[in-house]
């Protein structure tokens, strides 16, 4: 091979590395969006919260390093103690939104706290703190006055869902509901970035398919079959792992961001909360 031909082919290959590293770089660069996606709010749009909906207790706790939790705790109606719904939003959801459907929830507590980083919550969110976060809402929220901690329904959606299946293996709860959920955030990552080191970049991002043979609590998993973002393979191969009673309900004619707007979208939770609603 002459000394053209050996340079020619060594520049191609130095530009194939140039271009999967720039990609390796972009998609490191840009994978903590797509992962965290914070919605912050001001002080006023808080307090705006509370006029709004008078009925509610701002609640705020703080972690073991030091950042402040902050959220909502929507009183349920009825007899206490009363059972008590923990929800864990999207990568882009700031939590009060859910206030407006409260009614869904009658009968129970239901708990709004928003990841750090989002609403009026400090620190920076990571799976590791979400994770020890979740750990430190359920052992408070379940020790206080008025909630049954022996009827608790953690309810995940997206990235949520994430969230909501590590705290199932780890503390006792009654039921699991999952919303759009995931086999492993890095699966999803790859089905949009096939061409990329997505494992390399994310490592073992919320493996939720890892955690779920040992989880043994009833699930329903409602699923968008119009979803974009978590298709429909990702949530079957968590369905097919769960170890306990499960459920599947499949919304048609919805993505992964409008299932809310769907009457039977709040039907599928209002019933599966219908079981566990009063003690056995």
């Amino acid at each position: 091979m002459d000394n053209v031909r050996l340079r020619y082919r060594l520049a191609v290959l130095l530009a194939v590395f140039v271009m999967v590293g720039a990609g390796v770089m972009i998609f490191s660069g840009t994978a903590e969006k797509m992962v965290y996606y914070p919605q912050p709010l001001t002080p006023a749009a808080g307090a705006a919260i509370l006029v709004r909906h008078p009925q509610i207790k701002e609640v705020s706790l703080i972690t073991a390093d030091g950042f402040r939790l902050h959220g909502w705790r929507v009183p349920g109606i009825g007899q206490r103690p009363r059972p008590l719904v923990i929800y864990f939003g999207g990568n882009a959801d700031e939590v009060s939104w859910m206030i407006d459907f409260a009614e869904v929830f009658t009968g129970w507590d239901l708990l709004l706290v928003n990841y750090r980083g989002y609403g009026l919550s400090t620190g920076t969110p990571s799976q590791e703190a979400l994770f020890q976060d979740a750990l430190k809402l359920y052992d408070h929220f379940t020790t206080q006055s008025g909630i049954d901690a022996a009827r608790v329904i953690i309810l995940g959606r997206s990235l949520g869902s994430g969230v909501a299946t590590y705290l199932a293996s780890q503390r006792s709860v009654q039921g699991v509901l999952l919303i759009t959920p995931f086999d492993s955030i890095t699966e999803v990552a790859c089905d949009f970035y096939p061409f990329l080191p997505v494992r390399a970049v994310l490592g073992d991002l919320f493996n939720s398919a890892a955690r779920a043979p040992g989880i043994t609590t009833p699930v329903r998993m409602i699923i968008a079959a119009d979803d974009k973002v978590v298709t429909t393979e990702r949530s079957q191969k968590l369905f097919d792992a769960w170890g306990g009673p499960k459920e599947w309900v499949m919304l048609t004619g919805v993505g992964h961001n409008d299932l809310h707007v769907r009457h039977d979208f709040w039907e599928a939770i209002r019933e599966f909360l219908g079981r566990y609603r009063y003690p056995p």
